[in-house]
């Protein structure tokens, strides 16, 4: 049956939100839960550390590169379908990678899951947006970050468990009774798409420049040393190369894109301007929170002496208080602008960002602690009514590439990130000093941006209700 226009009636709201922020959970963990089994994975199956890698980046590269193509087909063929489609894979591709015997054999598992990851992602949001009526959208908004969130930051933790009762391809094997039960479970409780955009064209040219774009800006940043030993070494010629090559396929894809109605990068969508600020206010606050999250560790290893037991858990203060505020932040919307609140949550993440970039060297424990909770309380305050505004501001059929960019944005923001720090650290190396400081205070300098972006907001109106379909 189709859903009603405003959401679906409980109890079906809350069988469709399991599946959800169940599939969300499974597909956001898996970007970090292989980290830690890395060297064991390249001691068995013989493998360099460098190439190793590579098992992170084949999921991450899959699932950005086709974030946006599957948000446009679940626009064309349904939500629902795209996303048990994508989990189908993703619990096949997890087999396989539970009994990969070479490291190619994991690598194109991994993709695959990426591939199946990015079915997951891709229609996310829009399916929050069936699911709930508009006058309590902003909850499900709201757990559905507070999952996200979590599960981005609960990869380690989850992989120590793992690895200390069984071997790596268990990190793999148990996806495929998760997987199978989110797809028993929304077969029944997934809604449908009400309203599809007419006109919607599926370009294989115009996929083929998406992944050509997203994969030369990843691979570029990844070259840049940022994910293995090489940062603060400087930047190589060929990954400002790669780089230049990204910007030089952009800029003829997004051409191309802008002469389309309906477009598969939602160039459409960024002409609503609360959208574009709240692309905007996504991308430099998530800058913000990689540079943190990469120059914390260096910070409190190499300039306070703490411990990695120590370390691990000062910076767990930070998604603790995310933990906090997120359903607090998802009772406020509705209440206040969506602007506002991102700009006073960003306020206080800049604000945090910058006191732990101004820490002295006999800091305590307690003086970073609360930093850190003060960084995580802001980020909570932000990322939900942040992501409300890109679900509900632009028409209903167009749902699904709001979805898309929603992710796309996260990403982009923090491979921005990734590559600013790059640069950062091959001027002031980490190890003598100021590099992480630096860091820090580029990082408060990115919130800033974002709590600005946030704040003009308040002179937009969303172009259409979340109470009104499009039809």
């Amino acid at each position: 049956m189709p859903v009603p226009p405003d959401g679906l009636p409980q109890p079906q709201r809350r069988r469709a939100m399991t599946v959800i922020l169940l599939g969300i959970a499974v597909a956001v963990l898996d970007g970090t839960i292989v980290n830690l089994a890395l060297p064991g994975i390249a001691q068995q199956l013989k493998a360099s550390p460098s190439a190793a890698i590579w098992v992170v980046n084949a999921y991450q590269i899959a699932t950005l590169v086709m974030l946006l193509p599957l948000a446009a087909l679940g626009e064309r063929v349904g939500y629902r379908r795209v996303y048990l489609l994508g989990m189908a894979l993703f619990a096949a591709a997890s087999l396989v990678a539970a009994f990969a015997d070479s490291l190619a054999t994991l690598i194109a598992a991994r993709a695959l899951q990426g591939l199946g990851a990015a079915g997951i992602m891709s229609v996310n949001a829009a399916l929050v947006r069936l699911t709930y009526p508009a006058d309590q959208l902003g909850r499900g908004v709201a757990n559905n970050s507070l999952v996200v969130a979590t599960a981005s930051v609960a990869g380690p933790s989850v992989a120590a468990a793992i690895l200390s009762v069984a071997s790596w391809p268990w990190l793999f094997a148990l996806n495929v009774p998760l997987g199978i039960l989110v797809l028993a479970l929304g077969v029944k409780a997934l809604p449908f798409n009400t309203a599809k955009a007419s006109g919607v064209r599926f370009s294989l040219l115009d996929v083929g420049l998406n992944v050509l774009m997203f994969s030369l800006f990843f691979i570029g940043a990844d070259a840049l040393g940022v994910r293995g030993e090489g940062a603060g070494q400087g930047a190589p010629a060929m990954a400002w190369g790669l780089l230049a090559a990204g910007v030089l396929v952009g800029v003829f894809y997004i051409g191309r894109q802008r002469r389309q109605a309906v477009p598969l990068f939602p160039v459409d969508l960024l002409r609503i301007p609360v959208f574009a600020l709240s692309m905007c206010t996504s991308v430099m606050a998530f800058c913000a929170q990689m540079l943190a999250y990469i120059a914390l560790p260096f910070l409190l290893l190499d300039m306070f002496g703490r411990s990695h037991v120590q370390a691990g858990l000062l910076i767990t203060a930070w998604p603790l208080a995310i933990v906090v505020m997120a359903p607090l932040a998802g009772r406020l919307i509705g209440r206040y602008p969506d602007g506002l609140l991102g700009g006073v949550g960003l306020g206080l993440l800049a604000a945090g960002l910058l006191l732990l970039a101004l820490l002295p060297h006999d800091a305590s424990n307690a003086d970073i602690a609360w930093r850190m909770a003060l960084c995580g309380l802001g980020f909570g305050l932000f990322q939900s009514p942040n992501n409300h505004t890109i679900v509900t501001a632009p028409p209903r059929e167009r749902s699904g590439a709001a979805s898309g960019m929603l992710g796309t944005a996260r990403l982009t923001g923090q491979t921005l990130g990734a590559v600013v720090l790059a640069v950062l650290f091959s001027f002031w190396p980490p190890l003598e000093g100021r590099g992480p400081f630096i860091a820090l205070a580029l990082a408060a300098a990115c919130a800033t941006c974002a709590a600005i972006f946030s704040t003009l907001r308040l002179r937009e109106p969303a172009l259409v209700p979340a109470s009104t379909p499009k039809t």
